[in-house]
């Protein structure tokens, strides 16, 4: 325990002095959020709880942000994915970019969440943009 935090106490040669009625301050983790979504979002993501709203947030922005950028993967697709870490076979071909760049989304959103309560940078968007990218062909890409 810092005994700096706690008011009116001083430090009394190896020991800290602290008055009666002091306030102790509470332990545990001092980024805890008041944010309840916030936190329903971290609590259920670390016990990977299934049909929740991490998990439907995971499913349903991955697959729409994707769709936007021209995805042919399905919402069950995507669920698939996001569940198993795998691809179910198709009758269609499926682009392996479409397969890397959703993999990636939910590391995004877990990024997200986690960095929910700092600053945004351009630096932040940046790295963001790398975990969307890596390992897709645009990452390859050489300028001519």
């Amino acid at each position: 325990m810092c005994f700096r935090k706690i008011k009116r106490s001083f430090p009394s040669g190896k020991t800290w002095s602290i008055p009666k009625d002091a306030v102790i301050p509470r332990k545990g983790n001092k980024k805890a959020s008041k944010n309840i979504l916030l936190n329903s979002l971290k609590e259920q993501k670390n016990i990977k709880l299934k049909g929740g709203i991490y998990h439907r947030t995971q499913i349903d922005l991955t697959y729409n942000s994707n769709k936007i950028e021209g995805s042919r993967l399905t919402h069950d697709q995507t669920r698939y994915i996001f569940e198993t870490n795998t691809i179910g076979a198709s009758q269609e071909s499926v682009n392996v970019d479409d397969i890397i760049e959703t993999s990636n989304h939910f590391s995004c959103i877990d990024f997200i969440i986690e960095k929910a309560n700092t600053k945004l940078t351009e630096s932040t968007i940046k790295e963001l943009h790398f975990l969307l990218k890596s390992s897709t062909s645009d990452s390859v890409k050489r300028l001519v």
